[in-house]
């Protein structure tokens, strides 16, 4: 879950640390804030923009039953809804069945790359089972002819149950089916009927998240990526004291852009060395198929549906005086299962450090990506040191499996199985988040089948960066 990273500045120095259940927020400043004094960038490996929400419950939904050896599972199923910062609202469904759902839990946009649904083959049958189902088909009549329902059709309550369980089917590989007959015969025939269809793209990102460079030159690209019609750019927050402008190719101010906009940090010649940030922001509806993940290991959503919203994503620029120039940026890339932490060198010397007992040299123009491995569902909290104090600190938690994936080829567990509910009832009204749509027991029977490690275990340290020559 790439990145674009919100940053607070301090002074920090010493070697990198990587530490199992440290759980890091990032801060969204909207603007720029310029240093002029040794710092450290703060920030999270997330995606490079988009929308940033709260989940609220679920809000359309009926029963389903989850079948496993150890017995029947009566379970909620349906839409969930989310509050946008900033303005909007988002229809989710569940990709992540036997993770429970956080209540209040903070939610960001990411690509399919940062969650399970980029090592999923099926990924794109789910996105064409959100375009083709309730809400994106919201005449209940045409949506219960085309899946064969006939007498009483469909209530929005089935649409979303059945559609949920046709995609926890994909997205978990799940014995899932609805209780109602009709919404598990619109489940029956969305999955059958599912196609591969492309990822979206993000509804408002940046290309070049982290740019460095000296001072008296323009730092970038900073290049956008909308749908929206127009962004705001805004001015620096201590522009009269700081000199740090946002301009276009042509050396002038921005205050707005659009897609395919370049922007630069137009940094005073003479300045000491620093950091700055921006930030755009529109105003748009996030396109059907985007991924949310949440940094408290709240189960991963998928978009459905959207108003207007509020989208948002920021970039960060460093520069230094003399010697290397890096722009570092972080990527959650579940592929590798790990962070990919790229180095980009924009300086006149090389850019030397170590991570995990290696040492590696970036040299000038020069850029590298390094793969931290880590473990399903560590924390991560580490620190590079950067030249003339300019760290950078990331953190989050690695969240790329669905349980389903995490027990594949497991023929024992462990711990037992959390005890079914009587299947049959009507569905639940109360909105106790952390029991629906999966187990609290689960993550803790597919960590102990495997044999993870503890999370907030013994911390695992990683050597900081250094400049050749000696350390503070």
């Amino acid at each position: 879950m790439i990145s674009s990273f919100s940053a607070s500045f301090a002074r920090r120095r010493g070697a990198a640390r990587l530490a199992a259940g440290a759980l890091v927020s990032g801060l969204v400043v909207v603007g720029v804030v310029a240093t002029a004094s040794p710092a450290v960038a703060d920030g999270t490996a997330r995606d490079q923009g988009g929308a940033t929400a709260t989940i609220g419950g679920l809000k359309t939904y009926g029963a389903a039953v989850i079948h496993a050896e150890s017995g029947d599972q009566e379970i909620s199923a349906g839409l969930f809804e989310m509050s946008v910062e900033g303005g909007g609202t988002l229809q989710t469904y569940c990709v992540d069945l036997h993770t429970p759902t956080q209540k209040d839990a903070r939610y960001r946009e990411t690509p399919w790359s940062g969650t399970s649904l980029g090592v999923n083959k099926d990924a794109g049958r789910i996105r064409w089972i959100l375009q083709n189902s309730y809400p994106q088909v919201n005449d209940l009549a045409a949506l219960a002819k085309k899946a064969g329902i006939k007498g009483g059709g469909l209530t929005e309550q089935d649409a979303a149950a059945g559609t949920q369980v046709a995609i926890w089917r994909y997205s978990d590989g799940a014995d899932v089916e609805a209780v109602d007959p009709q919404a598990e015969r619109l489940a029956d025939h969305l999955q059958k009927a599912a196609r591969d269809v492309a990822e979206p793209g993000a509804s408002l990102s940046l290309t070049g998240s982290a740019v460095s460079g000296r001072p008296g030159e323009l730092l970038g690209p900073v290049t956008v990526h909308t749908d929206a019609s127009a962004v705001t750019v805004s001015p620096p927050l201590d522009a009269a004291s700081s000199g740090v402008r946002i301009v276009g190719e042509d050396g002038r101010d921005v205050t707005s852009a659009r897609d395919g906009s370049r922007l630069f940090f137009d940094v005073p010649a003479g300045a000491a060395a620093g950091s700055a940030e921006l930030t755009v922001q529109a105003s748009t509806t996030v396109p059907v198929g985007r991924a949310f993940t949440s940094d408290s290991r709240s189960q991963t959503q998928i978009l459905a549906g959207s108003s207007e919203s509020t989208v948002s994503a920021t970039a960060t620029a460093t520069w230094a005086v003399t010697g290397a120039a890096p722009a570092l940026s972080a990527v959650k890339d579940c592929v590798k299962s790990g962070v990919d932490i790229t180095a980009a060198n924009r300086g006149d010397a090389p850019f030397t450090f170590e991570l995990m007992g290696l040492e590696h040299s970036i040299p000038a123009g020069a850029s590298r990506t390094v793969t931290i491995p880590l473990q399903e569902d560590q924390a991560y909290d580490f620190t590079i040191d950067g030249p003339q104090g300019l760290d950078s600190r990331f953190a989050g938690v690695l969240d790329c499996k669905t349980q389903a994936a995490e027990t594949t080829g497991l023929t024992t567990q462990t711990l037992a199985e959390p005890s079914p509910a009587t299947v049959g009832g009507t569905a639940p009204t109360d909105t106790n988040l952390a029991a629906t749509g999966g187990s609290n027991a689960t993550p803790l029977i597919a960590g102990t089948a495997i044999g993870l490690v503890v999370i907030g275990g013994a911390a695992l340290l990683l050597l900081g960066r250094k400049e050749h020559g000696a350390r503070d």
